[in-house]
This record gives C-alpha cells, sequence and structure tokens, in this order.
C-alpha cells in the first residue's frame, strides 16, 4: 500500500516524520502527506476523513498550513456518531480561531448539539463553544448554554459555567441573563461546578455592577459561610493538597470577596471575621498556605479600613520576608508596594528586615526591596536608613551600584536636615561609588557648597583628604578639584574649623600637587583636565609662590593632542604671561548661585514627555526641530518635508561657574550656528563686550558631561568650543584687537552679522487674549532670498508660562532654520518677553510670498497649553 494514500495510520506518519534527518525530508513528507488528503477530500472519502483530520491537526501543530481542511471538521461534527464529532470539534478548535468566517456554518450544528439527548456530545458542544466562541454566536447560542446551567449533570453545568464566562466577556450585555442561574452554582456542593460558579460570578461583576450589586446583597453572606466551612472542614482526601481542603477553590473565594468588599463598608464588615480566620489558621510551610494567604492579605487591603486586620496582613508579609524562597519574598515585596498606599505606618515596622532584602544577592529581590525601602524614607527616618545603605554601597555587586547610588542621591537630597550632613553624605557616595553618580547630582552639590558659605573651609578640606584616598573616582576628583580652585585659600589657612574635624596641615604646593594629579591621572577624561586647568589658572592668584610653577604645568598642555586642553593651555598661558593686572579680578570666586533657578531648571530638564491629549509636541526647550513626522504633518497641512533643522537648546546652570563646553561646535552646512551661553564669560569679565540679546541662548548640551561619555577625548575633538569659537560680531571691533592679543594670534576668524541689513516694519503675527507674537525683519544685502526674522514673544496674562515651546512650518519651496530661543518661561503681565531668530529661504523669490504654520505649546498653572495660526500676511516682496 502507497505509504502516503489516505489509508495511512496518525502512527505511522508520525513515525516517518520523526524519521526525517533534514528539515528539507520533513517538509517532503508533510507535502505528500498533504496532496494525499487532498485526494481524500476531492474524493469526498468517509471512511478516513476522520483520521485524515487528526493528521491534519498533527500537521497544523508543526507549523505547516491546513485551511484546505476545515471543511472536513464540519462534516465531521455534522455526522451522527459520538467518535467522529469528537474529532471534529478538536480540529474546529486547534484549525479554527473566532475570526474564521467558516465558524458560521458551524452555529446550527452547535445549536443542535447542545439540545442533544447524549450528554457527552453536549459537552464537546459547549467546550468548543468555550474556546472559539465569537460575539455572533454568543448572541445566538447563549439561550441554550443559560439553560443548561440548570442541567442534572455536575459535569456539564460546570462546562456550561465556564462558556458563560466566555459569552459575557464577548457579549457583556448578555450579563443580566446569567445573574440568577450564576447565583444557584454559589449553593452547589460539587467542588468543580462550586469553582466555575464562583469563576462567573467574579467575571459578571467585573462586567456589570447590577450583577456586583445583586451579588453584593443577595450571596456575601453565603460566600462567607462557605468560605467558614471549607476552612473549618476535617481532613478530605478527594481535595485535599498539603493538608489544606482545595485550595484553589480557597482562592476563588477570596478573590470574589474581595470584589465584593471593595467600596462596600456593609459587606467588607460581614466578611471580617472570617478573613482574620482565614489569616490566623492557615499554615505557611506549603505553597498552598502561603498562596492562600497572599490572596487573603490582598483582600484584607483592598476592602473597606480594619485596623487590627491591616496590621495582621502586613505582619503575614513580614513572615513572607523571612521565607527562603526568593520568589515568597518576592511576592511579599511587592504587597509591601501596594500596603504603602494604604497603612504605611504598618509597613514602617518591617524597616530592618526590607533593608535586609536590599543586600540580597538575588538581583530582583534587591531591586525591589530598594524601591521600597525608597518609599519608607522620611525627614525622620533618612539618617539611619541612608547610613546603612551608604555602608552596603561599598560591598555591593558592580551591577547594583548604579541603582543604589542613584537611590541614596535622590534620598539625601530630598531629605537632608541640614546642609553639613548633605555635603557629608554625598562626600562618602562620592568616595565609595563616584563613578556611578549622575552628572545633576555633583552638579548639585557644587550649587548646595557655593551656598554654604560657612561650610566652605569644612568641605574643602574633607574634599581634600577623600582626595588622597579616592582618586579613581572621577566625579569626586571633578568636585575636589572645583573646590580647591575655589577655596584653595581656606584649605591652607585652616580658615573655618569646626569642631567634628581634625586639624589637617596643607601647603600651597600641596594644594598644586593635588592638581597636578589630577591632569596626569590615567583615569581623568577631558572634562576632569579641563577644571584642573581652571582651578590651577584660579590658585595661580591665591598662591602667588607657586606661580612660575603653575605656569609651567599650563604650559605643559600647549602642545596637548586634545583641542580643548591645547587651547585652554594657550589661553592661560597668554592671561598669566601678559595681563597680570586683570588676573586677579578675571579669577576671582564665583557669586553664589541660587539654589531656587538651579532647582527649577533641572527639574525642567529631566520632564522630557508632556501628554499626548492636547496634540503637544515634546516637552523640549524651543528651537528643536520636528519631534516625529505626523504631528509635524499635521501642524504643516501643507504637505511639506521640511522641518526646522535639529538645534541645540536648553541652558545648563553651572556652564559660566566652571567655564567647561564641551558642546558640538560645528553647525550644518549652510545654516548659522547660534552662539552659546556662557562662551562670553572671559568677554565680560575683562569688560570687552558682549552677545546682543536676541543672539545669546542656552546651550543644550550638558557641559558637565559624565565620565562614560568623555572616555573617548579624541572622538569628541570636533565638538569641543572654547572661547576662540565665539564669533566675531559678538565684540565691537576694538575689542576684537584686544581679543586677539589675548588668545596670541589664535583669534577667531571674522563672519558677516547676518542681521546687518535693510529692516522692514515690524508684524503682529499673533495675538490672543494672553499671549503676543511680534516678527521683526531684516533681510542680508545683495542675498533677497534670504529674510532673517526675529520672533518675540510677550505674556499678556497674569500666569508665568513655563516650558514655553514654539514651533513653526513652511511650505516645500521654503527652507526653515530656527534658532534656540532666549529662554522657555515667559513672565506674567508683559514683565519680559522671549525672543527667538528664525533664517528662511524663498527658493520662488518674487513668485510666492510666505507662509508659514506656527504651533506655541506652555503650561500655565500645570495644565498643558497649545495654540495654532497660519501666518499669510508677510510683506509681498519676502
Amino acid at each position: 500500500m502507497n505509504p502516503f494514500s489516505s489509508g495511512t495510520r496518525l502512527r505511522d506518519m508520525i513515525r516517518a516524520i520523526r524519521a526525517c534527518k533534514t528539515a528539507a525530508e520533513e517538509r517532503a513528507v508533510v507535502r505528500k502527506e498533504c496532496a494525499a488528503i487532498r485526494a481524500a477530500i476531492n474524493e469526498n472519502d468517509q471512511y478516513y476523513r476522520h483520521r485524515n483530520l487528526a493528521k491534519l491537526m498533527f500537521i497544523q501543530m508543526l507549523g505547516y498550513p491546513t485551511h484546505f481542511g476545515q471543511m472536513e471538521c464540519l462534516k465531521l461534527i455534522a455526522s451522527a456518531g459520538f467518535p467522529e464529532k469528537r474529532i471534529g470539534y478538536l480540529g474546529l478548535m486547534l484549525l479554527l480561531d473566532e475570526r474564521q468566517e467558516v465558524l458560521m456554518l458551524v452555529t446550527n450544528s452547535l445549536k443542535q448539539d447542545l439540545n442533544h439527548s447524549n450528554q457527552y456530545i453536549v459537552g464537546l458542544a459547549l467546550c468548543a463553544l468555550g474556546n472559539i466562541c465569537s460575539a455572533e454566536m454568543a448572541r445566538d447560542l447563549a439561550p441554550e448554554v443559560e439553560r443548561l446551567l440548570q442541567f442534572r449533570d455536575p459535569n456539564i453545568r460546570k462546562k456550561a459555567a465556564l462558556c458563560s464566562i466566555r459569552i459575557i466577556k464577548k457579549v457583556p450585555d448578555l450579563a443580566e441573563n446569567f445573574i440568577n442561574p450564576a447565583a444557584s452554582l454559589l449553593k452547589e456542593k460539587h467542588h468543580g461546578v462550586l469553582i466555575t460558579g464562583v469563576q462567573l460570578c467574579t467575571d459578571l461583576c467585573k462586567v456589570s455592577s447590577e450583577a456586583l450589586e445583586y451579588f453584593r446583597k443577595k450571596c456575601t453572606e453565603g460566600l462567607v459561610k462557605t468560605l467558614s466551612d471549607m476552612a473549618n472542614s476535617p481532613y478530605t482526601p478527594e481535595y485535599d493538597i498539603a493538608g489544606i481542603t482545595d485550595p484553589f477553590l480557597h482562592i476563588r473565594l477570596l478573590k470574589l470577596l474581595r470584589i465584593l468588599g471593595q467600596g462596600d463598608a456593609d459587606a467588607s464588615d460581614c466578611m471580617n471575621d472570617i478573613l482574620a480566620q482565614v489569616a490566623t489558621k492557615t499554615e505557611s510551610n506549603k505553597n498552598a498556605g502561603i498562596a492562600i494567604l497572599y490572596e487573603c492579605v490582598e483582600t484584607i487591603m483592598s476592602i473597606e479600613d480594619n485596623g487590627g486586620l491591616r496590621v495582621l496582613a502586613i505582619n503575614i508579609l513580614g513572615r513572607f520576608l523571612s521565607n527562603r524562597d526568593n520568589n515568597i519574598r518576592y511576592v511579599a515585596l511587592n504587597m509591601f508596594m501596594k500596603a504603602m498606599a494604604v497603612d504605611a505606618q504598618a509597613v514602617q515596622r518591617h524597616r530592618a528586615t526590607i533593608l535586609e532584602c536590599v543586600k540580597d544577592s538575588d538581583a530582583s529581590i534587591s531591586k525591589r526591596a530598594l524601591e521600597l525601602l525608597y518609599l519608607l524614607v522620611n525627614e525622620n527616618n533618612v539618617k539611619p536608613l541612608t547610613k546603612e545603605l551608604i555602608e552596603y554601597l561599598e560591598v555591593s555587586d558592580q551591577e547594583f551600584k548604579g541603582d543604589l547610588t542613584a537611590k541614596i542621591c535622590s534620598l539625601v537630597e530630598k531629605f537632608f536636615p541640614e546642609k553639613i550632613w548633605y555635603i557629608d553624605q554625598m562626600l562618602k557616595v562620592l568616595s565609595k561609588a563616584g563613578n556611578f553618580v549622575k552628572d545633576e547630582v555633583w552638579h548639585a552639590l557644587i550649587v548646595v557648597i557655593s551656598n554654604a558659605s560657612d561650610l566652605h573651609g569644612y568641605t574643602v578640606r574633607a574634599l581634600y583628604r577623600a582626595f588622597q584616598t579616592s582618586i579613581e573616582q572621577e566625579t569626586l576628583v571633578r568636585v575636589a578639584v572645583w573646590c580647591i580652585g575655589e577655596y584653595g585659600d581656606l584649605l591652607v589657612n585652616n580658615v573655618g574649623m569646626l569642631n567634628i574635624e581634625d586639624p589637617i596641615t596643607v601647603t600651597e604646593s600641596d594644594a598644586v600637587d593635588a592638581i597636578e594629579v589630577a591632569i596626569k591621572h590615567h583615569t581623568s577624561d577631558l572634562t576632569t583636565k579641563a577644571m584642573a586647568l581652571i582651578a590651577l589658572l584660579k590658585l595661580s592668584s591665591r598662591f602667588p609662590s607657586c606661580s612660575e610653577r603653575i605656569k609651567g604645568t599650563i604650559f605643559q598642555n600647549k602642545g596637548n593632542l586634545v583641542l580643548e586642553l591645547q587651547q585652554r593651555s594657550i589661553e592661560f598661558n597668554c592671561i598669566l604671561q601678559r595681563h597680570q593686572n586683570i588676573r586677579s579680578a578675571l579669577v576671582e570666586r564665583m557669586p553664589v548661585l541660587d539654589e531656587a533657578t538651579f532647582s527649577g531648571r533641572r527639574a525642567g530638564s529631566l520632564s522630557t514627555d508632556v501628554s499626548t491629549a492636547t496634540g503637544a509636541p515634546c516637552n523640549l526647550p524651543n528651537g528643536i526641530a520636528k519631534p516625529a513626522a505626523a504631528p509635524i504633518a499635521d501642524l504643516l497641512d501643507l504637505s511639506s518635508d521640511d522641518a526646522p533643522a535639529p538645534s541645540s537648546s536648553g541652558g545648563n546652570f553651572l556652564q559660566d561657574l566652571l567655564g567647561v563646553d564641551l558642546s558640538p561646535a560645528s553647525a550644518p552646512s549652510g545654516t548659522s550656528q547660534p552662539p552659546k551661553a556662557g562662551t562670553d564669560v572671559l568677554l565680560d569679565l575683562l569688560s570687552i563686550g558682549t552677545l546682543p540679546p536676541a543672539q545669546s541662548s542656552s546651550s543644550s548640551s550638558d557641559i558637565l558631561s559624565s565620565s562614560q561619555d568623555n572616555k573617548a577625548p579624541l572622538a569628541n575633538l570636533n565638538g569641543v568650543t572654547s572661547l576662540s569659537s565665539l564669533p566675531a560680531n559678538a565684540t565691537s571691533p576694538a575689542s576684537a584687537a584686544s581679543m586677539m592679543d589675548l588668545l596670541d594670534g589664535f583669534g577667531p576668524s571674522p563672519r558677516k552679522h547676518e542681521g546687518n541689513g535693510q529692516a522692514y516694519p515690524s508684524l503682529v503675527a499673533y495675538e490672543s487674549s494672553s499671549l503676543k507674537m511680534t516678527l521683526n525683519f531684516s533681510k542680508q544685502p545683495g542675498n533677497p532670498q534670504i529674510t532673517l526674522i526675529q520672533a518675540t514673544f510677550t505674556n499678556l496674562s497674569p500666569n508665568v508660562y513655563n516650558d514655553f515651546l514654539f514651533q513653526a512650518a513652511v511650505p516645500k519651496f521654503l527652507q526653515l532654520h530656527l534658532d534656540p530661543a532666549s529662554s522657555n518661561t515667559l513672565p506674567a503681565s508683559g514683565n519680559g518677553f522671549i525672543t527667538q531668530n528664525m533664517k528662511v529661504t524663498n527658493s520662488q523669490h518674487g513668485k510666492k510670498s510666505l507662509v508659514m504654520r506656527i504651533r506655541i505649546a506652555y503650561k500655565m498653572n500645570n495644565k498643558d497649553v497649545l495654540e495654532e495660526r497660519q501666518i499669510n500676511n508677510f510683506p509681498r516682496d519676502f
């Protein structure tokens, strides 16, 4: 006989497939077998139909297409015999799903089988309906399923209940038809029927508020009695698991009670006693008991307030934390996170156990425990908890140090009682895990130090001590170098000694030694070395005796391969040699930085998302180009591909403080690079000149880039800016010559100021009751295609606008370059304004006029506001 004829037995086909050594051989066997099955289908072979369908199911499980056999399922289902129906329904559930249109043909057969006299055929139909029921089938067959909930055989009632669950999920409107039958199932003695009845009631409560109220009033007491009977029942071999009677039913009952008690005080009072009984009597030495206790705890936390029960529940979770099983401890930590919102005081009692979980060897448990501990910290316990965490920081795994460091720094910054404690804890973190500290953290530390004038001496001495023992920690070195540069004289003279510190003897030469070590150390990156050069320049004025030595150290970097360091060395060397008369004024101490301003800017830089409900773009500083294709296309409404080129913005508060600018200096061809805020520090101090207000902007690059970002300084050579990158138009002609002299001939190449040209009348492009936008125009001489536009925004309302963002889009024949805005905060009541420069190139000048669609987004009283408009009234010669 042909081994691939329709008469081949299923086991023979399976053996042939398993004997294949390659995928190609397997495909060949399957292909031949499918061909034989197709031939049998075409010949309407009834004798082997059930065998062919069984083969198709196996082939389907191997991943091969079997759609050609779907009609065979319907033919077998329509057969009179039970064996054929069984294969037919099994094939129906495996080969089809609810999205197949073929299912429309099986509805009538299902209806007939649901009314069949043979209960086994009824069971087959219920199983199939519960697996592949669609919304249309649910509406057609719901009456039959509802009737079968009262069937005499418990197995049919159980299957009917499971089928009802699928029906109400597909068609929630039918839920009211199943409320009374489901309530009657809660009185069943058969556990199989009872557990399905409880699940049906649970799903009914989720989809129907009417069902929820009905079960609360009619069934709560019955459910409590059922749970009580089970909790106190004697040993029953049929349902016993680990000494507990039917834990699965226990859990289902507790879940239903949780839904009924949530938000209802009467129902919660009714179940308080049984929940306390289950919580105290259930043994927790086996998984079955732990599962019941966990559901009991979750139910207690969800129902209405009962202080004693909640304390009992949290104590159970505390026992879970002492379990050896990692899974149980992780589940307990998750539950503690939920309990924090309900009873934080009770969770506080288990603080010590949670702290031990932070030190667990399992990474998932330690991270989850750290998140929980972070929520537990407050002003009262921040000191002991921080001490424990910092002690553990030294011995923690490298993979965990980053998360732990971030949490410690956040806690110290959030809850510090006094600045000296804040400085001490941050120095400990920097000493133990400085390489894991993020830039904004040590930026904030420098701001706090600059504001604590009475602690300057203490801080610089503490940093000097830490520097001697932890030079490998890059972040610590940066903060130490900055402080020594600013307060080196306090370090040498032991100014501001506190009672808690030991005297230390540091000479001027020792202080300079520390800076030189930072420059020459192999782990120091570009940012650290640049800060060290600035510190040496400042010490040259504070320590006259070491001036020549400092000059030599700075001169050594004149040939440095890193452009930033080479340029700084040349500039600083010129200051030391040619400008002695202004050096002391140039390197005097930085003014005190405003903590509130820094915190506000830091918070603004961290929030990068806004609600998409208003259609507002990403919450980025002004000047950032198109966020996504869809919003820009929607903004344009002009089928434009051209959008503002990406440009950087967003100020950095410490740029002036440290004088380090590592932001990219190169601009795309054809665009003008906006001058960076902070690059005119030297000009300002020397009174040579400053940038015009309209041209000043904030730099988006974080000038204090982390050590990870600066490990390859050669890769950043093209992205380094310094004083010589200032545009020539930032200074007057006289000051330009002074600048050339200062830089020893390395002055900037002259550039034409794009704004020097014919002036045009101003245009009020947009005005509402709360905002006014005015445009000022100018043209480049000899280039009429290019129009320079300065937009000025004025706030007419009494509320301050935060996160101000202006975007513009133009048609394809125009090219738009949008510079960063002067600020992202617009003062109220016209007390200030924001300016933003644009350059528009009209490729069809003289034929088509300018047209622009604008979008203005901002936050007013923490609410997102979005305003849009199209501007068509530009002057015609633009």
